[in-house]
């Protein structure tokens, strides 16, 4: 490991021209002979900031010969309250030991007295403290990739590139290799080399780097997956579940949990969510995880229980897409008693065990019942919002008070769904993120939070002081009110360290009109503060249009204009991700971006200007302003009362014909034919359809369209004729494929083919 890669910061004011500034100068000599670099700073007060800013700096040396000493100490001590495993080291020429403060004396890390050591021997024990304090950044399979990588030997086994050289022999090969460099060439390997351990048999240091990640992530046991949270999903899925079982299934779950029943041939039994007004995707009712309605589910769906854990698998998706988390102890609590295995699909939810906020809201949470509660499975996408390679995803187990999960039982499914051929710089995306996590995942967490917080309350003071102009601004969709020390407050006016702490704020409490939510549980549900849902106008938390109407696709095709990105977009909503990656310039740049949509809307540019993509791809935009387009789509919406379709379309539940195993089943032997949205009604979809926004199943496979369900078809009829009538605006949905007939887009589903039932004779 080279230290001329990690600078030591040298904090000193200004050093005259006297014996401590030649031994200074001299110590940098010997120090740099040694291969280490420096960076000097002379404004103490700007220490913490710098540290922070430039976390390649592994160290600080501070001059206590003279200046601001009272600055200095409170510096330092800010430091190591943040990075607490940051070396810091006094320098003087006439301060003793016994001077320095309690305080400061119990977090420094060295003392140099630079007219009574030798300069070699200060040289040695600032580059040993600093080489010990760089090998601990590495986690164990980053550090033994990267060594193997410099031992810079000759491979004759797989990938055919070998390190990169096989891109040499073509032009495009080079093109590839100089875009992504050596190293990756050179890290990109194959299961023949031994020292790196297998990620099929989970031997060697990668097995080290899983069982660190258990530890760090609170699970039992973690196994790393190389093809998503999707494919964790599955794996989890296979090794617990057989044909007939039955699975207690949260219906806004991730498609994979539908093909995870497919290939285990699980029967589901399915929880609702509820939703509000605005159409955002909330919380399942604490009492549908009862033993009682389990029980009536399944009567209702005509299944008797086999034993008392009747059903072998629940699955909750944790937290949801808006960012609503679960009271884990409490689903604990209600599901021990009937359902053999939990599992949390925590994909977007990785970060949580780092930060009090989220204490008891998470899958791996230690606060349960330990006397008695099953194995619990949290699948993780860490690339989603941490920092591992696209596709990296961990499944993370707790064992159950009576029952453990066997490894080599588990590694069947786990091999099942796993090449043999692993990508060696994606497990070490694993490896790191881990490793940052471990090292610095409260800190990272709470800087991620904290500057979340920032933005919200600087959109609602915003919003409020635009309101008092009686003017229109965007709103969120947070609490409107904070408690702050026995008064109700303005969330713009609210303590940030309150609202960085009191997990209350988050709390979605019954009787508070924001969220929209009028029967929500008590300390149930919470909202994550890093996922923030932006409110357009258009549309009341009470359910009633506004005579003023934006859709928010309008507003994040313009944002996109703008080089702005969102997560996702519904119909009066959209939702950004502040994950660690956030800068505080993108604030700066999304603010701006709205206050321009709003400059524009109010003027009615024209879409040429304000959205240019979209009339040169359309015609029939020609010569409309922005408002023009928010105005018509908000009338399309007003007049077909879109929300509420939607709503009482993802409220029925239709019944099941047969289970998603059969379904598919006639998809592979070809018993399945394409149905126009004319002829849907009574017939059996062969696939899911999910419409995105807001990425929850409408219809799954094998479930019929009935007269109670005509719902359905209204949202799909509506979904279409929006496509025809806003080009550039259709919303994607899996399981629909759409044909232009005669100039118009007509929607078509892949339905099971039946046989005509034949009636039966009179009875005389």
């Amino acid at each position: 490991m080279k230290l001329i890669d990690w600078p030591l910061l040298f904090v000193a004011e200004n050093l005259a021209d006297g014996f401590d500034a030649r031994r200074f100068r001299v110590l940098i000599s010997e120090l740099e002979r040694r291969g280490m670099s420096f960076r000097e700073l002379h404004d103490p007060a700007q220490l913490l900031e710098t540290c922070w800013t430039r976390r390649n700096i592994v160290g600080a040396v501070v001059d206590w010969c003279g200046g601001n000493i009272a600055e200095k100490e409170k510096q330092i001590l800010a430091l190591k309250g943040k990075f607490p495993e940051l070396p810091v080291y006094i320098m003087t020429e006439n301060a003793s030991a016994e001077e320095l403060s309690t305080a400061l004396l119990s977090v420094i890390d060295g003392y140099l007295y630079l007219d009574e050591d030798s300069i070699p021997f200060m040289a040695g024990r600032i580059e040993d403290a600093t080489r010990k304090y760089v090998e601990r950044l590495y986690p164990p399979f980053f550090k033994e990739l990267m060594e193997y990588v410099e031992d810079y030997k000759y491979p004759w086994h797989t990938p055919g590139h070998m390190g990169g050289e096989g891109f040499l022999k073509s032009p495009t090969g080079v093109a590839f290799y100089r875009f992504f460099g050596e190293n990756m060439m050179r890290s990109d390997i194959s299961v023949s080399v031994p020292e790196l351990g297998s990620l099929l048999d989970h031997s060697g240091v990668l097995r080290v780097s899983e069982d660190n990640a258990a530890k760090t992530f609170r699970a039992d046991r973690t196994y790393y997956v190389l093809n998503g949270t999707s494919t964790s999903n599955q794996i989890v899925w296979k090794s617990q579940v057989t044909a007939g079982d039955f699975a207690l299934v949260d219906r806004n779950c991730h498609k994979s949990i539908h093909y995870a029943m497919v290939n285990t041939g699980a029967v589901p039994v399915y929880m609702k969510p509820r939703r509000n007004a605005w159409g955002i995707i909330g919380p399942v009712r604490l009492q549908e995880f009862s033993r009682r309605a389990g029980l009536e589910k399944l009567a209702a769906a005509g299944r008797k229980p086999k034993d008392d854990e009747f059903f072998t698998m629940s699955v909750l998706t944790n937290s949801t897409y808006d960012g609503l988390c679960y009271n884990i102890a409490l689903i604990h609590n209600e599901l021990r008693e009937h359902v053999r295995y939990l599992h949390f699909d925590e994909a977007w939810f990785a970060y949580a065990a780092f930060h009090p906020l989220y204490q008891h809201f998470y899958g791996m949470t230690d606060e349960v019942d330990v006397e008695s509660y099953p194995p619990v499975f949290v699948t993780q996408s860490t690339h989603k919002l941490l920092t591992a390679f696209s596709q990296a995803s961990m499944i993370h187990i707790k064992n159950g008070s009576e029952e453990a999960i066997i490894d080599d039982e588990f590694n069947e499914a786990f091999m099942m769904y796993s090449s043999t051929s692993p990508n060696y710089p994606m497990i070490a995306s694993l490896d790191v993120a881990t490793g940052m996590m471990k090292a610095d995942g409260l800190q990272m967490s709470e800087d991620n939070i904290r500057e979340a917080i920032t933005l919200r309350c600087r959109m609602r003071a915003i919003e409020r002081e635009l309101e008092e102009k009686g003017c229109w601004f965007f709103s969120m969709w947070q609490p409107q009110f904070v408690e702050q020390k026995g008064e109700t407050v303005d969330f713009a006016d609210a303590d940030a360290d309150l609202l960085l702490e009191d997990q209350q704020a988050w709390i979605l409490k019954s009787g508070e009109s924001w969220h929209g939510f009028a029967d929500i549980e008590e300390d149930f549900i919470l909202l994550d503060p890093i996922k923030l849902t932006f409110l357009t106008p258009g549309f009341s938390a009470e359910g009633k249009y506004e005579p003023r109407g934006i859709p928010a696709a309008i507003v994040t095709d313009y944002l996109m204009e703008k080089g702005v990105v969102v997560e996702k977009t519904d119909t009066y909503s959209f939702l950004i991700l502040h994950s660690f990656g956030t800068t505080r310039g993108k604030h700066g740049e999304l603010l701006t971006s709205l206050f321009a949509f709003k400059a524009d809307y109010d003027k009615n540019t024209p879409l040429e200007l304000a959205i240019p993509r979209l009339s040169v791809k359309n015609s029939r935009y020609r010569g409309m302003g922005l408002r023009d387009l928010c105005d018509v789509m908000h009338r399309f919406y007003c007049v077909n009362n879109f929300l509420a379709v939607m709503d009482e379309a993802f409220s029925s539940l239709p019944p099941q014909a047969m289970i998603p195993a059969e379904a598919s089943a006639c998809v592979v032997r070809k018993e399945v034919e394409y149905v126009r949205l004319q002829n849907l009604a009574g017939r059996v979809p062969a696939v899911m359809v999910v419409p995105y926004p807001p990425g929850i199943p409408v219809l799954m496979g094998g479930e019929r369209l009935t007269e109670d369900n005509l719902a359905i078809l209204r949202y799909l009829q509506l979904l279409e004729i929006l496509e025809n009538r806003f080009p550039g605006y259709a919303r994607e949905i899996h399981g629909v494929e759409s044909d232009e007939v005669q100039g118009r887009i007509l929607y078509r589903l892949l339905c099971v083919v039946e046989e005509p039932v034949e009636a039966e004779d009179e009875i005389p």
